[in-house]
């Protein structure tokens, strides 16, 4: 009994190895790919470029202006990309997309990455002069193989990888290519075969950016909200810690906006929305800092509209500031760690006004 159950044991462990080895690759074991890739792959350079998802670059110069390339990925139900850049970025490079359809289907496709919208991302185009009949993608043992070639003296050293959202692939007849899940901006050193994976361009421009528009119109605006509706009891306290605080966030906004505007121009970026929503706060903004120097005296007849002017644009101003915050993390690609910091914070705000609220009435 105890002797069938040393070799039980004994071959679930050496399944469960198989099972484990099977599903990755490195850089120490041959790819023995030779009948299912369309060029020879006995001598190509090997180099990990993306720890985080397991992407793996084999190249080598074939000959005369003719570079080969095989990308090795964790098949995980969805496309994984490597695209060749001038700069770096994402807008103006060109990409060898490959998937395996849930049918089985296997596709590969070079794409123009002419903007950052799906629709602005084009099949069958691009700068890449891919050897015809070079290309090929394979499935083998939980990992996709992605293999070209291309026509070139030297390919670009900024190399983009990324990977699709599970389950969603191109289809005809637009092949349309939805957005990645996750990505990475590296650069490669052909001769050493030294990869670095590169900061986000301009980081700290678009770090200032975020911070200075959630701190300003996002997390001090509705603050001075607050002060302004439920602190009137000590005047003329709340009337300057209102206009303080309103004040600075409005100059920390029009900071962050203009961050903006320069990362925009530096990056060449399609953020229309983000940047109409952004444009529409700042409108709002500076109307409030004209009603306050056109408030009439209190004793107006004129005053109970300017209140009512007042509280409108500047609730208006609080909400599509939040809207805003929160578009501008998921456009940059933050995190969850943003969105859920600038989260408690509102929701923290929005207690404290539910509580003094109560108050007001209660004492009414």
């Amino acid at each position: 009994m105890k002797t069938s159950s040393v070799f039980v044991a004994f071959f679930l462990v050496c399944g469960l190895s198989s099972s484990v080895n099977s599903q990755t690759d490195s850089c120490s074991s041959n790819l023995n790919l030779n009948s299912q890739i369309k060029f020879d792959t006995s001598s190509l350079n090997c180099n990990p470029v993306w720890n985080a998802q397991d992407y793996i670059l084999r190249y080598a110069q074939a000959g005369p202006n003719l570079w080969s390339f095989v990308l090795s990925a964790p098949n995980t139900n969805a496309y994984v990309a490597i695209g060749f850049s001038p700069n770096g970025n994402m807008v103006g490079s060109s990409a060898v997309v490959g998937w395996v359809a849930e049918d089985g289907v296997a596709q590969i496709k070079q794409y123009s990455l002419t903007g950052q919208s799906p629709p602005q991302v084009l099949p069958d185009q691009g700068t890449l002069e891919i050897l015809g009949n070079s290309s090929s993608v394979v499935s083998e043992s939980s990992r996709l193989y992605v293999a070209f070639q291309l026509s070139t003296d030297l390919p670009e050293n900024r190399l983009l990888y990324a990977v699709g959202s599970a389950g969603v692939f191109p289809t005809a007849p637009n092949f349309r290519l939805t957005e990645h899940s996750n990505k990475v901006s590296t650069t490669l050193n052909y001769v050493t075969g030294q990869t670095q994976t590169q900061k986000s361009p301009y980081s700290n421009l678009r770090r200032s950016h975020g911070i200075l528009n959630m701190l300003g119109w996002g997390i001090l605006m509705p603050i001075g909200a607050i002060v302004a509706r439920y602190f009137k009891q000590w005047d003329p306290i709340w009337f300057y810690s209102h206009i303080s605080i309103q004040s600075l966030g409005f100059i920390l906004g029009i900071s962050g906006v203009i961050c903006g505007f320069l990362l925009e121009n530096k990056l060449s970026a399609n953020v229309n929305k983000h940047k109409g929503l952004g444009t529409f706060i700042l409108i709002l903004g500076c109307l409030q800092v004209m009603a306050f120097l056109a408030r009439p005296e209190r004793g107006s007849k004129y005053r109970k509209y300017w209140n009512w002017y007042h509280y409108s644009v500047g609730r208006l101003l609080i909400f599509f500031a939040a809207v805003n915050v929160f578009y501008g993390i998921h456009l940059g690609n933050a995190g969850t760690g943003w969105n859920a910091g600038f989260a408690v914070v509102l929701v923290g705000l929005f207690i404290v006004a539910a509580v003094l609220e109560i108050r007001m009435w209660m004492r009414k």
